[in-house]
């Protein structure tokens, strides 16, 4: 088994071939807005890297955000065409769980966040569970004092972790129970992606690739995507 992971939710797009040995290879580019541009060729460069071809993947695993819309659009976009055209199985799975698993050895209550931009942040909670992390909040965007709030009413310690903590450290930091981790990619990573999805891979718990929808957790994004999606269908803007 080897998957093909894509996570591009984020400023910083990456990519991996995950097996049931590990990671193969990876690669990951940390410049804005350069998600098109990147993707293709990083997955041709992996492949030849780790002496595979493309017949060799048998599944696609993306991020499905919620993130930047641009990175989200073409991030699977690309896994639908690679996957289609293949007729393979594919795995979605939310960047902020992507991200929580990084911290998967922590026992303390986990809290992965991304930058929603505007001010805000998107983020989850969760707690370490067999072979991973488990969620134990929908996922949510709002401003860092309602975060902050948020983890307070917790009443236990609390580990944060994502660019959006990075970002909003000041207003997080005020609570004595709430723990920046420095140690963190920041983002969510294409190997970590694809070494959560792969057990979803062995047990069948896949979908067909067209079946395939991002995340949105803000009405406007959500409307944007639709008004995206007619327009590459031929629809009308309005």
């Amino acid at each position: 088994m080897l998957i093909l992971a894509i996570e591009t939710s984020t400023p910083r797009s990456s990519v991996a071939l995950v097996g049931q040995d590990g990671v193969v290879a990876d690669a990951a580019l940390g410049v804005p807005r350069r998600h098109g541009e990147f993707l293709v060729p990083a997955i041709v460069f992996l492949l030849a890297q780790s002496g595979r071809t493309v017949q060799d993947v048998t599944g696609v695993a993306v991020g499905l955000g919620p993130g930047l819309y641009t990175g989200l659009r073409v991030g699977i976009a690309t896994a639908i065409t690679f996957a289609s055209a293949r007729g393979l199985p594919a795995v979605g799975l939310s960047g902020l769980d992507v991200l929580a698993f990084q911290a998967r050895h922590v026992r303390r209550v986990i809290c992965s966040t991304i930058d929603a931009r505007r001010g805000e942040l998107f983020w989850g909670l969760y707690r370490q569970a067999p072979g991973g992390v488990q969620r134990e909040s929908e996922l949510r965007v709002g401003s860092p004092d309602t975060l902050a709030a948020e983890l307070q009413g917790l009443g236990e310690p609390c580990l944060v972790l994502g660019d959006a903590a990075r970002r909003h450290a000041k207003e997080l930091a005020v609570h004595h129970d709430i723990e920046l981790d420095p140690t963190s990619a920041g983002h969510p990573l294409a190997a970590d992606l694809g070494t959560l999805a792969l057990p979803r891979f062995v047990r069948e718990e896949t979908e067909r690739a067209l079946e395939l929808r991002p995340i949105y957790l803000r009405t406007a994004d959500a409307k944007i995507g639709w008004e995206q999606r007619g327009r590459l269908r031929g629809g009308a803007d309005s």
